[in-house]
């Protein structure tokens, strides 16, 4: 029988941060946490509570049923779920074994999600039973899956959740280390996995005490709590307000679904000290009673980061006067790091969204030159060496969204004279909606099937609370005569078969689309047109 992976073997005597890093580059960290402080509270749900031990002996359990099924190192497994304790378990079970992990967007149409699974060539799926039909159908669709394990209740033809408790609860023997891969939606249609090669497991450690530092964690009290009020799938809630803290210690409290004054009293009642926000949360929270506001006490937070969605400067301004100069902002994406902003640098340059490093950035123009001084342009980040992407089976979509070490979201942006980076807009071909990426194109194809649809263009367009929302510009064929009745068909057409957020949420009607010469749609031309003159498109 294998000796069992002991995270302190050589390791007696240090701090948790120290033993956490020390396992970080075998995907250990929640083994050595719960060896040290076993007791310590890993995880807070509603009225469920988990401790570090418990954690890491249902991850152990997690890993030994894959390993058992025959899944190995460089295999892939997908996660169906809403955010819940059982997720967090599977995401380390997967670190651990160097399994390829796929978190799926549970809110997705069944199809959307089925498509997914089967892509990332899954051979295990893990799925809440809340969207049962989902997981049967990907199952239906997926011919490579060999441990199919229901989340909550019953699903049709999967291993209940509860046989795991047969599996042993000591730590692997030869733990190795794992990978994530994320899902952003295609500009062409399909959802798009960022790929990486297993990572280099000797940068692990160190990015663990980056990160560590960044957030400024008390690895050792034990006082530290982070909340998790977005959707673990997304790429910030993943791994800011799930990976970082526990593997640095820090005991997380998830929420099921996200509310403004619920996020208040969850911070007052587990005394919160780090949290992840989109700016639509923000937005929402600002729009509270006084009265609710006062109502809680939010003197236990530290460490605020938002991202994902650009934050309009009032709303900005408004939160920093709340909470206090805590928060901090970060621009970046599921393909990789972009920059980082403290509250004092963006209280000194307001807007900017940090000051990126030594080649960090490329800012080109139509013709892909570098532009001059602080003129805008398209921004490309750099796609570092130790962790380059490509998009999975798509070669085509890699070589034209990565160029020379570089690749771009669309963003357009300048530096000021001190080096700093203001976004002053973004491609026409990415919609961001609530912090959620939508790319236009999935639409149109949706679309273009109805019967009465010609031509299709979505665009978002300006909406108070979320940003950004998807307007649907359709040419219809000849001899239809546009209606709210058809308004409300086309609407429900595409209900059928994309995710709620990629729904139109209004309709215009024109007799012809503007096409370029060569036939491309000019969907900026569309977008300007519904975007005040004087408002920075963002």
């Amino acid at each position: 029988m294998s000796k069992q992976f002991d995270p302190l073997h050589g390791n007696h005597g240090k701090s948790v941060f120290e033993a956490a890093s020390a396992n970080a580059h075998v995907g250990m960290e929640i083994a050595a946490v719960a060896a040290l402080t076993p007791d310590r509270v890993a995880i807070t749900f509603g009225s469920e509570r988990i401790s570090f031990k418990q954690l890491n002996q249902l991850t152990n359990q997690i890993a030994h049923r894959l390993l058992r099924a025959g899944i190995t190192a460089g295999d892939a497994v997908a996660l169906l779920c809403s955010n819940r304790i059982e997720f967090v378990a599977v995401r380390f079970a997967c670190h651990r074994i160097g399994v390829r992990l796929t978190p799926v967007n549970w809110h997705l149409a069944p199809e959307e999600a089925a498509y997914i699974i089967d892509n990332c060539d899954a051979k295990a799926l893990f799925a809440d039973a809340r969207v049962k039909q989902a997981a049967i159908i990907a199952a239906q669709h997926s011919q490579q899956l060999i441990v199919k394990i229901a989340i909550g209740d019953a699903i049709d033809n999967f291993d209940q959740w509860d046989t795991l408790s047969q599996e042993k609860v000591d730590n692997i023997s030869q733990p190795v280390l794992g990978n994530t891969m994320l899902y952003t939606s295609g500009t062409t249609g399909k959802p798009k996995g960022v790929y990486r090669e297993q990572p280099d497991s000797s940068k692990a450690a160190d990015m663990q005490a980056i990160l560590t530092a960044v957030f400024q964690f008390d690895t050792e009290s034990g006082l530290d709590q982070a909340l998790t009020p977005g959707p673990l799938y997304h790429s910030g809630p993943f791994n800011l307000c799930m990976t970082t803290p526990l593997t640095s210690g820090i005991g997380i409290v998830l929420m099921d679904k996200w509310d403004p004054e619920e996020t208040l009293k969850l911070i007052e009642q587990h005394k919160i000290s780090h949290a992840f926000f989109v700016p639509t949360m923000f937005v929402r929270m600002l729009k509270l009673d006084q009265a609710i506001k006062d109502k809680y006490s939010i003197s236990s937070l530290k460490f605020i980061i938002h991202g994902a969605a650009p934050c309009g400067m009032e709303t900005k301004q408004a939160m920093l006067a709340w909470f206090g100069p805590i928060i901090w902002e970060m621009f970046a994406g599921t393909e990789g790091p972009g920059t980082i902003v403290s509250p004092q640098d963006w209280l000194a340059k307001p807007g900017t969204v940090g000051k990126p490093g030594p080649d960090q950035i490329r800012i080109l123009d139509d013709d892909g030159q570098p532009v001059e001084g602080s003129t805008p342009g398209q921004l490309f980040l750099i796609n570092p060496p130790n962790s380059q992407f490509n998009y999975y089976k798509d070669p085509t979509k890699t070589e034209t969204a990565v160029k020379n070490g570089y690749f771009t979201a669309g963003d357009i942006g300048y530096l000021d004279d001190d080096g700093f980076l203001f976004l002053t807009g973004r491609s026409a071909e990415v919609i961001i909606s609530g912090g959620v990426n939508i790319y236009p194109q999935e639409i149109d194809n949706i679309l273009i099937k109805h019967s009465a649809v010609a031509d299709a263009a979505c665009v978002g367009v300006p909406n108070a609370d979320w940003g950004e929302e998807v307007k649907a510009v359709i040419q219809l064929k000849s001899g239809t005569i546009a209606s709210a009745e058809l308004t409300e068909q086309l609407i429900e057409f595409t209900a059928k078969h994309l995710a709620k957020q990629k729904i139109p949420r209004s309709i215009d009607f024109i007799s012809e689309l503007p096409r370029s010469e060569a036939g491309k749609v000019q969907r900026k031309k569309l977008r300007d047109s519904y975007w005040p003159k004087q408002q920075t498109i963002i």
